[in-house]
């Protein structure tokens, strides 16, 4: 299961409008990565919608290729490097075909594509999207064209997304950018810059036309949702100095979740991704008040031992990580928890191992994002200390960390055989032309019979049986919600 995951994460998605806008020129987006970069991509579509380009799914069709870009492990960046490879050898057959690079690798990478390699006529980080027009118009005079400064203020929330490859049911909806906690592994704040809030009515805005055009769930999104704080402008650590009257408005995530709770009673709502050192028990409680606020946490916890969270610089101890594990179960029973987890980082013993299988097990996490170490260049790890855990090594825990997933998903499956729960259609199962394919409020994706629902509906479904990873249903009553 875990393997099938990291390989639809890394795995390339043209993205397609769902509408066609009228303009003369053609642009084919390949994004790679994280949720941030496909809500970026829906930005970049937006931006340049004005610019005269429709997006389309067909590469014979291009004008412009831009390949939205992750620098979170190697193995994305040698996939998106492949990808590079290919529309380079099509640009020697189509002259007039220009290539991009959007988001971390650009902003990482920027000097080998434009003058080393020589792959690209375009390099942009994930600030800079504002810019294409001008670095278009470079393009098109014969020059290369860059821009990866990171911003201190940009959020994007003047800009309203094109909705790329759409189910026209879920869209995420970025709240912050950027992130300033500095873990030894983690190239995000080197591409994405420091933590900056997006003003609430941007947000609010952005929800109600997604609303109006009768999507039914939405994703917060940030590279760490519960910093979220809203008081004026400027970044976080600028908070101490703002005034009185800002800190008493201020707004911040709990507070944001509610607003959005209130707002859109019939809107389904996630959130990704928490940080544990900054989630707080107001925001558990907000989720437990709301009806409307889905039932899953993404909590990322990257190893059981706290020698190596220490080396890790992450804030946070695994007691202090199972207390609010503990906390959220108690205010919200049926929550699903899910994790990530790095295998073999630096020094890593096989003591610290077993404390992660260990805390694997004791927690019984609904699903997981499990990943060998891949030193990242530029990073305090990468800097400091020596890659020693030899790849064989490597591999094995991760295999083992997997396999005691696998087993806690199934436990966390089983557990919802027998109970009714509400569940929003999002497409066909990929198994059966019979059925649908929707998620419940824990994150799971449900299976069953068609019968007279539609895509966008919500349905009481009785879950009879499961795998490790789907449950299977029934259904059994239609809500209001699910009235269109």
């Amino acid at each position: 299961m875990a393997e099938k995951i990291i390989d639809e994460a890394l795995q390339g998605q043209s993205l397609v409008l769902d509408k066609t806008l009228g303009n003369n020129r053609k642009l084919y987006i390949e994004s790679y990565g994280c949720a941030m970069n496909f809500s970026d991509s829906e930005i970049v579509a937006s931006i340049l919608a004005k610019e005269g380009f429709d997006t389309t799914q067909e590469l014979e069709e291009a004008d412009l290729v831009l390949v939205n870009t992750c620098s979170i492990r190697e193995k994305a960046e040698l996939t998106v490097r492949k990808r590079l490879q290919k529309f380079n050898a099509i640009k020697k057959t189509r002259p007039h075909l220009k290539v991009g690079v959007l988001g971390c690798m650009a902003e990482r990478l920027k000097s080998k594509f434009l003058e080393e390699e020589k792959i690209v006529d375009m390099v942009v980080g994930p600030d800079a999207y504002k810019d294409l027009p001008n670095l278009i118009q470079e393009i098109d005079q014969g020059r290369d064209a860059v821009n990866v400064i990171l911003s201190k203020e940009e959020t994007y929330g003047d800009i309203s997304p094109v909705r790329l490859n759409t189910n026209g049911v879920s869209a995420f909806v970025s709240i912050t950018r950027g992130c300033d906690n500095m873990c030894t592994f983690c190239v995000v704040p080197f591409t994405r810059g420091r933590e900056r809030s997006r003003e609430p009515h941007s947000i609010l805005q952005e929800i109600q036309d997604l609303s109006d055009k009768n999507f039914k769930e939405i994703t917060l999104l940030g590279q760490n949702v519960d910093s979220y704080l809203w008081y004026g402008g400027g970044l976080k650590k600028e908070f101490v100095n703002a005034t009185e009257m800002q800190k008493a408005t201020a707004v911040n995530f709990s507070s944001l979740l509610e607003m959005v709770a209130k707002a859109f009673p019939k809107m389904r709502i996630r959130f990704s991704t928490s940080n544990p050192q900054d989630m707080t028990l107001d925001v558990i409680k907000t989720m437990a008040k709301f009806d409307n606020i889905c039932n899953h946490i993404h909590l990322p916890v990257q190893s059981g031992s706290n020698r190596i969270l220490k080396e890790m610089n992450r804030l946070h101890t695994i007691e202090e990580y199972l207390t609010l594990i503990e906390n959220i179960r108690k205010i919200i029973p049926d929550c699903a928890i899910s994790q990530d987890m790095i295998a073999g980082f630096p020094t890593e013993t096989e003591e610290d191992h077993q404390a992660t299988l260990e805390v694997l097990r004791k927690v019984k996490y609904d699903f997981g994002y499990m990943y060998a170490y891949s030193e990242r260049p530029g990073t305090m790890a990468g800097r400091k200390l020596e890659d020693d855990v030899p790849e064989a090594t490597k591999k094995r825990r991760l295999a083992e960390i997997i396999a005691v997933q696998r087993e806690s998903g199934h436990f966390r499956t089983k557990q919802h055989v027998g109970k009714i729960e509400e569940v929003l259609i999002e497409g066909h199962s990929k198994k059966s032309d019979a059925d649908w394919m929707g998620r419940n409020s824990q994150n799971a994706v449900v299976v069953f019979p068609k019968g007279s629902y539609t895509v966008g509906d919500f349905v009481q479904v009785e879950i009879i049986d499961c795998t490790s990873a789907t449950l299977l249903g029934r259904p059994v009553l239609r809500t209001p919600k699910g009235e269109l």
